[in-house]
Parts: structure tokens; C-alpha cells; sequence
């Protein structure tokens, strides 16, 4: 009878890397549709208050934001610790809302115009008088259509 011999010194084949490239670029180009980047970088603290009734925005194109809140902790010994309005990347007083407005009607399409929604997101803590003057400016720029951003109130 015939033995089988064992045959040593045979190594193993290489790992085939051709595919590699695809399946990188399939990665890439999946993180690249998914992730979402930051339009606005805040300096300022914002805690929303929490509500019940919420009702979701449909198209999120039509809304310019105003934060207020306490600045952050880099930017208090420049502005202090009161609560202050941040208009994009920008810290501004109450006066800058009616050029922020007027501007950001101009970089909308015609048609969205009347649709146009200015949301607050304002810390918890803020006090109201702050609120009041900025809704006294929105009225006197005919930005009539206001929410309030908030936070689901947890269920106990």
C-alpha cells in the first residue's frame, strides 16, 4: 500500500486585496450620506425647557434660528455671565435682529418668503424680558411666525 506524504515547505497564498479599494469607498461613501455637519458652532449654554405638546417641523429649509443663553465658559470674561443673543456664529444685541431677518428673507427663494419661520431656542433659565424684546423686534421686521424650540418633557 501506498502512504501519503505530508508536503512541507508549501506556504499559505496571499490575502487577495483587490476588492479593498471597493469596500473603502463603500465606507467613505457611506458615512459621507449619512453623517449630517453643524451649521452653527454655539457659544452659547442652551438647556431647552421641556414641554408635552410638541409638533415636529415638516420642512426645516424655512426656519432661521436665534439662540439665548448664558455664554460659554471661554467667552465670559469677554461677555460677561447675563444671557445673550447668538445670530449664526455671531454674538449680537437686540438691535442686529431686524438685519438678520432682512437677510435671511434675501438668501431664501421668492416663493418661501411668507413661508419664512423664525425659531427661539432659549436656555430654561433665561429670563423673559430678553424674549420680549426680541419679539418686539421680530414684529417691527414682519417676522411674524414664531416657535419656540423645547424638549419632550420625560413621563414619569
Amino acid at each position: 500500500m501506498r502512504r501519503f506524504k505530508k508536503k512541507t515547505g508549501k506556504e499559505l497564498p496571499p490575502i487577495p486585496t483587490a476588492s479593498l479599494p471597493d469596500v473603502i469607498f463603500m465606507l467613505l461613501f457611506f458615512f459621507m450620506v449619512t453623517t449630517t455637519m453643524r451649521e452653527v458652532s454655539y457659544k452659547v449654554n442652551i438647556k431647552l425647557p421641556s414641554a408635552t405638546e410638541l409638533k415636529k417641523l415638516e420642512k426645516k429649509s424655512l426656519v432661521s434660528y436665534i439662540y439665548v443663553g448664558e455664554p460659554l465658559q471661554q467667552y465670559e470674561k469677554t461677555y460677561g455671565i447675563a444671557s445673550r443673543i447668538q445670530l449664526n456664529d455671531q454674538f449680537a444685541n437686540v438691535e442686529d435682529i431686524q438685519s438678520y431677518i432682512a437677510a435671511e428673507r434675501e438668501s431664501r427663494a421668492e416663493e418661501e418668503r411668507p413661508m419664512m419661520i423664525t425659531s427661539l431656542k432659549v436656555d430654561e433659565n433665561t429670563r423673559m424680558g430678553i424674549v420680549s424684546d426680541i419679539k418686539q423686534e421680530l414684529r417691527k421686521a414682519a417676522a411674524l411666525n414664531i416657535i419656540y424650540s423645547s424638549r419632550k418633557q420625560e413621563e414619569r
